[in-house]
């Protein structure tokens, strides 16, 4: 049955220009990883899961393909795809206001059987997206991956899994541009049909073995590590001068890998099962695949969220050397200074688009767990203040304290004299504007840009007055484990 009827969609289509359009199941003979593989041939696509505390998979996962429109960014120039025509253009304010003004097109006549997400503008900014908020901020020299610095999808065709409930909706948003709403009720429902008819066909996936290869190559890294120890001493000098109380370096690798975006995902999800885990599309030119423990920003009605993450131990081999190593990292001196100070930043960035006096913290220093290593977070709450949108919340908070540092401009400004490349994806952020005006998004943390038959992730460590060169440099290789293993394991499926 087609929810709504066309009865009712008439008189919905008075209310607004974008009304979703769709039909539920029971979900208990796909999952999101069978649907997303049958919309392969869809050159932009998505596909959003989660896992909550204790390994409790998250309730919905998201999965979309064939967006209205296609919006990317490479400095100022802008460039819009839409029904397979493009369109070039300099914005003269920044390019996320690009993005907000496509979207003030539309208003969504959301309805109470969809979860907070159905549709609205999927992708990513790019951590030297900065420059155009703050322009102190220069980017590193090189930019030798040449990806945009955003692009942004406007999905149109959603797939939204119901775990709790087991059942599937097929969501098509149907979008009015002043044409007959009965023509366009009758489009809608021919393409809901089409998509059960494609969820229909059978496809193969390659069975993943979980034993991974130990002796594949090691990933080759951007800094050598003399050279990372070496920027972690100059970071400290300009600490030691006052210039910041902490800077995060990070260093990049890059590894072979010459399979789908769907097989890395499948071995990242297994290894390192998180609260933001993605894969996305960008037609041929790249994808982006990760599995993140850190909530950029999310906005919900008028509750704007942040939770910092700052403080990593590695996981122990038992239980008991686990608990250890939870109380150990509680207890260090350097580590709690470290996350104060960053849920210090935190309260100020949420403050900057909060009514005065609303900014809590609702969370203080708890350890959460990942598959090789746990993190000290906190959580951090505001009320939004009138006039400020959705787009004015992401300004506010980009990029996150906890992948840049404090002072975060100044800091900006010594990462772009330390580190050797753009960090493009990494460090930057991943997530949605609903159509609705909510967000939700994550730090492109533990995430992989696959591009020409190879992979490239990064991590980074938090450099502050007593830090040792050694032990961040191998902070950062403990915080990669989960992408090389990972990456080993998809290597290795092809070949089984």
């Amino acid at each position: 049955m087609i929810t709504p009827p066309l009865a009712e969609f008439l008189q919905l289509a008075k209310q607004g220009n974008v009304i979703p359009v769709f039909a539920e199941f029971l979900g208990d003979c796909e999952t999101p990883i069978s649907a997303f593989q049958k919309f392969n041939r869809c050159p932009y696509s998505f596909l959003f899961e989660s896992t909550e505390k204790n390994d409790v998979s998250g309730r919905f996962s998201f999965v979309g393909f064939d967006p209205r429109l296609v919006i990317e960014s490479y400095g100022s120039e802008i460039r819009i795809v839409r029904n397979g025509i493009e369109e070039r253009f300099c914005t003269t304010s920044d390019p996320l206001d690009e993005v907000r003004k496509l979207m003030a097109r539309y208003r969504f006549v959301a309805r109470t059987e969809l979860p907070r997400f159905a549709g609205g503008a999927v992708g990513f900014l790019g951590y030297e997206a900065i420059r155009f908020f703050e322009p102190k901020v220069l980017p590193a020299r090189e930019d030798d991956l040449q990806l945009p610095e955003m692009l942004f999808m406007l999905a149109g065709n959603v797939l939204i899994f119901d775990h709790r409930l087991r059942s599937l909706k097929i969501v098509v948003n149907t979008f009015l541009d002043g044409g007959s709403p009965e023509k366009a009720y009758a489009r809608a429902v021919e393409s809901v049909e089409s998509i059960m008819q494609q969820l229909a066909e059978q496809v193969d996936l390659p069975l993943v073995p979980i034993a991974v290869n130990e002796k594949q190559a090691p990933p080759r890294s951007n800094f050598y590590r003399e050279e990372f120890e070496r920027a972690v001493d100059q970071a400290k000098e300009y600490i030691r001068a006052g210039d910041v109380f902490q800077v995060v370096l990070s260093q990049r690798f890059e590894s072979p890998f010459g399979g789908e975006p769907l097989d890395f995902y499948r071995c990242l999800r297994f290894i390192n099962p998180s609260p933001y885990m993605f894969c996305l599309k960008f037609g041929n030119d790249f994808a982006l695949v990760g599995s993140s423990p850190e909530m950029h920003v999310r906005l919900v009605g008028n509750t704007v969220e942040i939770r910092p993450i700052a403080g990593t131990r590695p996981r122990g081999g038992t239980p008991a050397q686990d608990e250890a190593n939870a109380a150990e990292l509680l207890a260090d001196p350097k580590e709690r200074a470290e996350h104060i100070m960053l849920v210090d930043l935190a309260r100020n960035d949420v403050g900057r688009v909060a009514e005065f006096g609303t900014v809590r913290v609702t969370e203080f220093m708890e350890i959460e767990r990942y598959s090789h290593v746990m993190h000290i977070v906190s959580n951090v709450t505001g009320h939004l203040r009138s006039g400020c949108s959705a787009f004015d919340v992401v300004r506010a908070t980009f990029p996150a304290g906890t992948v840049s540092g404090a002072p975060k401009i100044r800091a900006m400004q010594i990462i772009s004299e330390l580190e050797n490349t753009r960090r493009s994806c990494y460090a930057g952020a991943i997530g949605y504007f609903g159509f609705d005006g909510n967000i939700d998004s994550c730090i492109a943390l533990r995430c992989a840009v696959l591009k020409d038959a190879q992979a490239y992730f990064q991590a980074g460590a938090g450099i502050v007055a007593d830090s040792a060169p050694q032990r961040e440099y191998e902070e950062t290789v403990s915080k990669a484990r989960a992408m090389m293993k990972a990456l080993a394991m998809a290597n290795q499926m092809r070949s089984v």
